[in-house]
């Protein structure tokens, strides 16, 4: 009767150190395009301290990332700035096709650091009084390719050649115009927004109709080390602590 009571009291102290023993925190290797870097910045630092889970956080262009993933590089959830990319590799095996969704949608805008030079009708382009243009390559970017449709609607691609500066992605191409080595170029609203303001420069925001959507998909890549804290991740992409942030960044949402 001892031996039994001494068990069973052993049995409870047991269950009472599992029970406070903290949960495993584990580590979440993300790819984000790099238009989604500063609401990344916020929304990690939410999930983390949320869930305990460390977020790693990879910078670039989708279509980098992608040739990357087809690489082996290292990484267990992507967010791209499109859904064909996150398709794709749904389709290669690369990723898990019942993970998928669209995150965010983002918005396009013709911006420069100059207050007064850019119209909110964007007629600054029919003037052409600027030298350089700045946008992201669409053969990588899918704001690139948004800015080559905008471009196209207004019958001005041709006639812009000689005036574009492409930038790798969208951050390099931030880049030349914040620093003027172009007067203005197409850019991510996200990143002039914040809280809701754009608080520098001018800018014209770029009609939902002047190109195709620009509808940013998230999804699970198959390699994934920790498949448990990387699907908590996406789960909490989808939350209203995470809804907010994108709002503020001036995201749309699906």
């Amino acid at each position: 009767m001892g031996i039994s009571l001494r068990g069973a009291i052993a049995a409870v102290l047991v269950s009472f150190v599992l029970a406070a023993a903290p949960a495993r925190a584990g580590e979440v290797r993300v790819a984000v395009a790099s238009n989604f870097s500063t609401p990344m910045e916020r929304i990690a630092a939410l999930f983390q301290k949320e869930h305990g889970h460390v977020l790693t956080v990879s910078l670039g262009s989708s279509g980098k990332f992608y040739s990357q993933i087809k690489g082996g590089a290292p990484f267990d959830v992507l967010l791209a700035a499109d859904e064909a990319i996150p398709k794709k590799l749904v389709q290669e095996g690369l990723a898990d096709g019942a993970s998928r969704f669209t995150y965010a949608v983002g918005r396009l805008v013709l911006w420069s650091v100059q207050p007064g030079f850019v119209d909110d009708k964007g007629l600054v382009l029919n003037r052409g009084n600027f030298e350089k243009l700045a946008i992201a390559d669409p053969k990588l970017a899918p704001y690139g390719v948004a800015a080559k449709e905008t471009l196209e609607k207004l019958v001005m691609w041709n006639a812009m050649q000689r005036k574009l500066v492409k930038g790798e992605n969208i951050t390099q191409t931030y880049q030349f115009v914040a620093t003027e080595n172009a007067e203005l170029g197409f850019i991510a609203l996200s990143q002039i927004m914040h809280d809701g303001k754009v608080s520098e420069g001018s800018w014209w925001l770029v009609p939902s109709e002047m190109h195709k959507p620009i509808k940013q998909g998230a999804v699970l890549l198959t390699a994934a080390k920790d498949k448990a804290a990387s699907q908590a991740f996406l789960t909490f992409l989808k939350s209203k602590q995470a809804a907010a942030v994108m709002r503020g960044f001036g995201y749309e949402l699906p």
